[in-house]
Formats: C-alpha cells, sequence, structure tokens
C-alpha cells in the first residue's frame, strides 16, 4: 500500500532518509531510538485513502470488449481494465435511457424515487419533495467532496438544467446538443473548438449530424486529436496530474458511442462491414410487443433499415468504440503514472446499450439485453483480484455504495454492496428490477430478472415476456405460455417492488399489475438538429436554407 510519505510530494522525511541515517552509523543507540520516536509520526501516517475513478461511456452494450468474447472488435485498453479487475457479466441499465440512468447513478437511487423513468421532467406524487437531492439526499460528488476527495467531472452528464450543480470541485461540459447560443458559448468542448480551433467553429453537430442522420455511417469532421473523446480524455490527464494531499474522485463520461456513428480518421475505415454479423431478430409479433420499439424505430428515421445498412453501421458503431479505446488508454496511462495506481478504484459501465437492428429495434428504452445489459467493470489491485467474472447481478444503481465504501463512509442508498459481494460479507440481490414510462400510464414497462430467467411486463395492453437467458441468451423464443408458474413468480415479485410511493401508481386496485387497454401512439420524428445556430427543422422550402436572413 502507498503510505502518504512515498505518495505525495514535499514530505519531509521518507523512509530511504531514515535508513541511509542507520547505514551510516550517524547515532548512538539511544539517539537512534530518538530519532526514531521523532521520526514516527512522519514514517508511518494513516494510508493514503483510496482514488476513485468513475468512466462510462453512452450507449455501449456488453458484447463489445474482445476480451470477453468478441473477437470482431479491437479494445486492448477496456482488455487492460478486464484484466485488472472484476467483470460483472450481469450488469445492467434499470431504466436504460440517458436521463434516468444518470440520475441513477448520481444519487444510488431508483426511478421511484429519482421520480424519472425517461428522458423527460420527473413525474412526482404528494409527499416527494421537490429537489432531486430532497428525494434522494447529495449527489455522489457531493458526497465524496464531503468526505474530503478532490472531485472532477467532464464530459456528458445530460442534467437538467444543462448546467446543474452536481458538486464537482471541476465541472467540464461536452454536452452533445445545445439548445442555445448562450448554451454552446459556455459547453467547455464546444468552447474549445471556438477559442483554439476556430476553423471547425462553424460545424453544427460536432459530434456527428443527427435527425434524419441519426442511424446513417458517417465520419467526423473533425481530426481525431480534436474529437470530442479526445477532448475529454485530454482534461482527464491534466486532472490527474495535479498535485493535491487529498485522494481525487473523477468521473469521466464519453459522449460516444451514442449515436450518430462519426469516428474520426482513421476508425471511420477499421472494420469491414462484410465482416459484421447481421442483426438478430426473433418473430416481429414479439420483438415488437413493446410499442416503445416501433415508436422509436420511426422517430429516428430507422423503420427499415436494411441487413446490408446494420452491418455498415455496426462497423462505424465499432469504429467509435475503438476511439474511445483509444481515448480510455491515455487516461489509464495517466493514472498507472501518479504511483498511486494500485490504490485506485476504477470503474467503468456505460448508461445503457443499442439495440443495432436487434429484435428489429434501434435505439435503446427496451428490457432486451441489447438495450439494458451494459459493461460493468471494477478494479482496484489493492484489494480486488485481478482477471475475475462473477455473475451476480448488478446495476449503476450499485455504484454509488463502491465509490462511498472505496472513501469509507459506505452509503448504499437502493443498491447493493457491490465490495462487500466480492469480499464475502454481502449478499448479492436475488432480483434485479428494471423500470420505464411514468407508472400509470400506457408507458410503464418493468423487467425482473433473477438467475435465469427475465420477466417483462407492458402495462400498454397487459402484455408479458418471458426468457430463458440461460438457455437462450437472445432472447429469440418467448416462454409465456411453457412457464406459466416461473412468470407467476416473476409477476409477484414486480408486483412487490412497485408497492411503495410513486411506483405504486402502476398497481390496480387489488395489488397486481396494473393493465390498461392497448393504445397506438401517433408515430412521429425527432428532429435534432443545432438550436445555438438558430435551426429547429427542415425548410418550408429548399430554397429557404440559402436565402439571405432578412433584418
Amino acid at each position: 500500500m502507498i503510505t502518504r510519505e512515498e505518495g505525495s510530494a514535499g514530505s519531509s522525511l521518507r523512509r530511504r532518509d531514515f535508513l541511509g541515517v542507520v547505514a551510516g552509523g550517524a547515532a548512538t543507540i539511544t539517539g537512534l531510538a530518538q530519532e526514531m520516536a521523532a521520526a514516527q509520526p512522519a514514517t508511518n501516517p494513516a494510508p493514503r485513502r483510496p482514488n476513485v475513478l468513475f468512466i462510462m461511456t453512452d450507449q455501449q452494450r456488453a458484447d463489445t470488449i474482445a476480451s470477453l468474447g468478441n473477437a470482431a472488435i479491437h479494445t486492448p485498453n477496456f482488455d487492460r481494465l478486464v484484466a485488472r479487475g472484476v467483470t460483472f457479466t450481469n450488469g445492467y441499465s434499470t431504466c436504460p435511457v440517458c436521463v434516468p440512468s444518470r440520475l441513477t447513478i448520481r444519487t444510488g437511487c431508483e426511478p421511484p424515487t429519482t421520480g424519472t423513468y425517461s428522458n423527460a421532467l420527473p413525474d412526482l406524487v404528494s409527499g416527494q419533495a421537490e429537489a432531486t437531492e430532497g428525494r434522494c439526499g447529495n449527489y455522489l460528488a457531493r458526497t465524496m467532496a464531503s468526505l474530503g476527495y478532490r472531485t472532477f467531472g467532464i464530459g456528458k452528464f445530460h442534467t437538467h438544467p444543462w448546467d446543474e450543480d452536481i458538486g464537482y470541485e471541476v465541472h467540464l461540459h461536452s454536452e452533445e446538443l445545445y439548445g442555445s447560443p448562450d448554451q454552446r458559448s459556455r459547453d467547455d468542448y464546444a468552447a474549445f473548438i471556438r477559442q483554439q480551433h476556430a476553423a471547425y467553429d462553424f460545424v453544427e453537430g460536432l459530434m456527428g449530424e443527427r435527425t434524419e442522420m441519426y442511424y446513417m455511417p458517417q465520419m467526423s469532421t473533425l481530426p481525431a486529436p480534436l474529437g470530442v473523446e479526445a477532448w475529454a480524455a485530454d482534461r482527464a490527464v491534466e486532472q490527474l496530474a495535479v498535485a493535491d494531499e487529498r485522494p481525487y474522485f473523477g468521473f469521466v463520461s464519453f459522449v460516444g458511442p451514442h449515436p450518430p456513428f462519426a469516428p474520426p480518421i482513421p476508425y471511420n475505415r477499421m472494420y469491414d462491414p462484410d465482416r459484421m454479423a447481421n442483426p438478430v431478430r426473433g418473430d416481429i409479433a414479439v420483438d415488437h410487443m413493446d410499442e416503445q420499439i416501433r415508436w422509436m424505430n420511426y422517430a429516428i428515421w430507422a423503420e427499415d433499415i436494411n441487413d446490408t445498412h446494420a452491418r455498415v453501421l455496426k462497423a462505424r458503431y465499432y469504429g467509435e468504440i475503438s476511439y474511445i479505446d483509444q481515448c480510455l488508454g491515455r487516461v489509464l496511462d495517466a493514472v498507472e503514472a501518479r504511483g498511486d495506481a494500485d490504490n485506485t478504484l476504477i470503474c467503468f459501465f456505460a448508461d445503457h446499450g443499442d439495440h443495432l437492428g436487434d429484435h428489429h429495434a434501434w435505439q435503446k428504452e427496451s428490457f432486451f439485453e441489447a438495450s439494458c445489459h451494459i459493461p460493468f467493470l471494477v478494479s482496484w489491485p489493492e484489494r480486488l483480484p485481478r482477471s475475475v467474472r462473477r455473475d451476480e447481478l448488478v446495476c449503476l444503481t450499485d455504484l454509488f455504495g463502491i465509490a462511498t465504501s472505496t472513501a469509507g463512509s459506505r452509503e448504499l442508498r437502493e443498491g447493493v454492496d457491490v465490495l462487500g459481494i466480492l469480499e464475502g460479507s454481502a449478499q448479492p440481490r436475488e432480483h434485479l428490477f428494471g423500470y420505464y414510462g411514468t407508472p400509470g400510464t400506457p408507458r410503464f414497462k418493468i423487467m425482473v430478472r433473477d438467475k435465469d430467467w427475465k420477466y417483462i411486463y407492458m402495462a400498454n395492453g397487459g402484455l408479458e415476456q418471458l426468457f430463458d437467458l440461460r438457455d437462450d441468451p437472445q432472447e429469440l423464443h418467448q416462454r409465456i405460455d411453457e412457464q406459466r408458474d416461473v412468470a407467476e413468480r416473476l409477476r409477484h415479485a414486480a408486483a412487490s417492488a412497485l408497492n411503495r410511493v410513486n411506483a405504486n401508481r402502476a398497481l390496480d386496485a387489488n395489488g397486481d399489475l396494473l393493465r390498461l387497454s392497448v393504445e397506438d401512439r401517433p408515430l412521429t420524428r425527432i428532429y435534432q438538429f443545432d438550436r445555438s445556430r438558430g435551426v429547429t427543422s427542415f425548410p418550408q422550402k429548399p430554397e429557404d436554407v440559402v436565402r439571405p436572413k432578412s433584418g
């Protein structure tokens, strides 16, 4: 273990200095004893507390790391993290979409407590505090700061408002969309481009075109060293080099591989689409039981993507991940350069996955594995074994407890004690629950996962799915009619989990899962232009784009 005097600059007495005195015979026995007594506070202080570094990506599936079984992808630095510690092969996002998953990370609480079940504002009930920290407790960064940690957060945080104070001493934003000229001017990554690389400031979508181009293969308009992932890695390296007596809690949040898939040169041509596998599809009647899938496919112009197009998109998606992997490597190098790397816990995870055409679906927001199963890597060389696989059910809710436990002040909130599970002092969860959509509305659905089975209930029509993940990991065989006993057991567990404030709106008067009449949601497109430049939609007339603006 690295002691304070060995790991910190400016120490007045180091062990090698003291041993030099003994070797030279410069002190009498009495004098030596006096020197030893005087030196004791400096040479044997309390061990330096561990650092904690969280690293996350956006929309990265669990099956995208080479050393975990994907021979088609090149990820040497993700492989480094796998070798450095423990891989949880059953890691999940319990609300697989950006805003609620990030709230879960910040608070250690599930959607019934955060009140957020989708990319919308919280939907609260009487008795719930209006402020998030009033409902959940202090955010993670604020909590770690109160425990004596230097804190920094870099990248995408997707808060509301976009620049919400979430407790970091240093908070550098790279949000993916700019809602106003003011936001673009104050976003740290956009400011970096404007101030230091102004030749690229004309680009509206610095991370690629969205709207109808959301699932179209692209190439970044910026060179790799100026991409948002490289920027985040550069800022992380700077923060890791800061001299400070305090341990650090750092959070590095990469924007990719979230669509659009626009890797920079040469990552745009790293993968041959003809070597990519086609999407895995089941019976479309089962795949599209979840109306959110049908609605989202249309919303982002992905309702009729064919296999050729899907393979090209997967190649660009893998290119994004390999680009991030190279950036990750520089962050890991900076951790190791400090000298206290072994006493640094690193946790890597994603907020959710991406269907990539599996189950006739794109985007996320379902409870198929492609959407909610995520990478979940935990390493701490001084305390945890290396290159180990564990199959306990873990999720983003557990991250709060991992960080605070490492800091010496365990606060689990609504998660489980992951470090305690690894050390044999805590029990794993029996069931893992996922929530999406406001309870009591047709959008609501709940997932229950146990060791072998996954049960999904959708309030819109009271539809059910059951998959045996042990024998059918790709979820191609609906088992609801064959295994009613299993379904009823997991349905009862779901109803019990919902018997709490806010979530109980999803129950009927008898305490069972609420079934609503089938509602077909009108299809609509999502437009994601650069509002900071005044662009909100396509023009009424094509010539309006080039027509000089009046006034």
